[in-house]
């Protein structure tokens, strides 16, 4: 019934245990309440099996589910862990410090005032101006790609820093020549 010679060995010994201690001296037919006795053993044992194996499925599946995103949410994750990097990269050096410690390490205040030497109202400052940085950095983000909706397609240009501006003149001067970072 089992399929396994270590589980009927077990279930054999507690068949005869519980044989013993239940006075088998007053039973009629030794050998067929043996066999009930044994039967319905084997039967509990197969059915614990049933669900622990079933449980161990479900944990498998459950654990490969969270350790294995999908390639969409890694290659999501990356593109905006990317973004999040250039946008941190434009902020002053001091402010950069103390939003990346609070916001990507999760440090509270005192923390980040004891691994800066600064007081507590200094990274309290430089956290509210780095907000507000961040907030011009994302609202400038947002108007750029609000510009480029509207305009047609063969008039969009993105312009940054001062070769943009040289390629804005350049593009001025002549409208046919558009340099890669012009287009």
């Amino acid at each position: 019934m089992l399929r396994n010679v270590s589980d009927a060995e077990d279930v054999c010994q507690e068949v005869f245990i519980k044989a013993l201690a239940s006075g088998w001296e007053q039973v009629e037919y030794l050998k067929t309440w043996l066999m009930r006795i044994t039967v319905n053993h084997c039967l509990n044992h197969l059915r614990k099996n049933k669900s622990r194996v079933m449980k161990e499925k479900l944990l498998l599946l459950f654990q490969r589910e969270q350790v294995e995103p999908s390639v969409l949410v890694i290659a999501e994750q990356k593109e905006a862990d990317e973004e999040w990097k250039q946008r941190l990269a434009k902020l002053p050096d001091k402010i950069r410090v103390v939003v990346t410690l609070r916001y990507t390490n999760d440090l509270p205040l005192t923390d980040i005032a004891d691994i800066l030497h600064i007081p507590v109202g200094t990274v309290k400052s430089r956290l509210n101006r780095g907000l507000k940085l961040m907030r011009v950095i994302l609202d400038e983000i947002e108007d750029d790609l609000k510009l480029q909706d509207e305009l047609p397609i063969n008039q969009k240009i993105t312009v940054q820093g001062k070769e943009g501006m040289e390629h804005e003149e350049e593009n001025k001067r002549n409208p046919k020549s558009l340099s890669a970072v012009g287009q």
